[in-house]
């Protein structure tokens, strides 16, 4: 860091800083994780300078893989080659998939990757509505996803606030989708693969699931497997699974050729190397089995804190979480998810604003806020501490816009942030 203070003091400033944002702050935005050095030495490696476009192997006439050849468009490739054929063999093993793409830039592009190589413009398919969960990339008509296809978005009961299987078995039957998506951003309950399995079988649709969110604790075995029923998995690398910012793809053999040619040359150039080396590490430490015992104390961490907001009064969407993360409603409290997002920050608690299904507010407003236990876990916290975080949450909750409140809250947070370090030194970043 010595040399990047000299030759950009500004950005070396901007990166301290963020450094003291995560140390001294509760990061509670369940889709944030804190990466191991490991991974933050990968990612800042000399890999960032090489360019591979193509992939560390080519594909015979047959569809089959050849990993002795070099399907590279450079020279010079040799050593990123290892990189990502030890990244693909990881994540295989982790998921237990028939073949995996490390190349996406992101989730989002996953995504995109997997629509332009099984659908045709107009084509229709299915996705969860954004405000009852969904991603953007789910066919929000901002996004690609919507631009592109006839999309019908399906959501959750009204009374229950989980999905309807039965309804959406109707709606397909109705509607004959090419294409059922499922995975979500903020949906709180264990998502049933093996029913959409058989919901896509019974109009002769293709199953993606996006398990972005909870591809950590599906790696741990502690919640369904989306690999045995789906087509195609997308996923991030960091949330749950702890790794670098970037993006996945495990598919079935028989969709792997098209979906490989649609990452590269379709959609990207040159991959991100030192990420790929990144995303290996990431999943090799998802192979170990201190992991596991990680994810079981996440999804604990996460109960302790769904009871505590009860307890106070709070009302969570579906009443309560199967995963990493819950949605707060905040009517009955008289504050906006904004409100509270701004109101928390200042109190040194970070989270996030998010619609709750059938919101009656603007989404830049909304009416709850998502919070999830990954980042506190990583930092060592279990039940004292969770419930103790609550029980600061609910102190400035109470009186958001009290400048005393929030500043009482923030120098007990501070507090719990010093007890429960992230770092070891001023000038390493977190």
């Amino acid at each position: 860091m010595a040399d990047l203070r000299t030759v950009d003091p500004e950005i070396f400033d901007a990166i301290q800083q963020e450094t003291h944002r995560e140390t001294d702050k509760l990061e509670l935005i369940a889709s944030e994780n804190f990466t191991s050095e490991a991974v933050r030495e990968a990612v800042g490696s000399v890999m960032t300078n090489k360019y591979a476009e193509g992939y560390p192997f080519r594909r015979r006439k047959d569809g089959t893989i050849n990993w002795e050849a070099n399907g590279r468009y450079y020279g010079g490739c040799e050593h990123v080659n290892v990189a990502e054929r030890l990244a693909i063999a990881r994540a295989k093993e982790l998921f237990g998939a028939e073949h995996a793409n490390v190349q996406p830039h992101s989730g989002s592009q996953a995504n995109m990757a997997v629509y332009f190589a099984l659908l045709d413009v107009n084509d229709t398919y299915f996705g969860l509505e954004l405000s009852h969960g969904g991603h953007l990339t789910h066919g929000h008509p901002i996004s690609f996803s919507g631009m592109f296809y006839n999309v019908i978005h399906y959501g959750v009961d009204q009374k229950t606030e989980v999905i309807d299987y039965d309804a959406l078995a109707e709606m397909a039957l109705e509607h004959k989708p090419k294409l059922i998506v499922t995975g979500a951003s903020a949906y709180p309950r264990t998502l049933d693969f093996a029913r959409f399995r058989e919901i896509a079988d019974s109009v002769g649709a293709y199953l993606m699931v996006d398990m972005a969110h909870i591809a950590g604790i599906i790696a741990a075995g502690l919640h369904p497997s989306p690999v045995p029923h789906a087509d195609v998995v997308t996923t991030t690398t960091h949330k749950t699974l702890r790794g670098p910012r970037g993006g996945m793809i495990l598919m079935k053999d028989k969709v792997a050729a098209a979906i490989d040619k649609t990452v590269f040359p379709g959609i990207q150039g040159g991959p991100l190397m030192h990420v790929i080396a990144g995303k290996a590490v990431c999943f090799r430490e998802a192979l170990q089995p201190d992991f596991k015992a990680y994810q079981k104390k996440i999804l604990e961490n996460a109960q302790y804190m769904a009871d505590a907001f009860k307890t106070l009064g709070y009302r969570l969407v579906s009443d309560g979480t199967d995963t990493h993360l819950m949605l707060v409603d905040l009517r009955e409290k008289g504050v906006t998810g904004k409100a509270a997002e701004n109101g928390l920050e200042n109190a040194g608690i970070t989270v996030n604003k998010n619609t709750i299904p059938f919101d009656p507010q603007k989404p830049f407003i909304a009416s709850g806020i998502r919070v999830g236990t990954p980042a506190l876990t990583t930092r060592g916290m279990g039940k004292d501490e969770i419930e103790k975080v609550v029980g600061l949450m609910d102190k400035a909750l109470s009186d958001i816009e009290n400048e005393q409140v929030l500043n009482e809250v923030k120098a007990e947070v501070g507090e719990l942030c010093a007890t429960f370090p992230l770092v070891v030194g001023e000038d390493r970043p977190v």
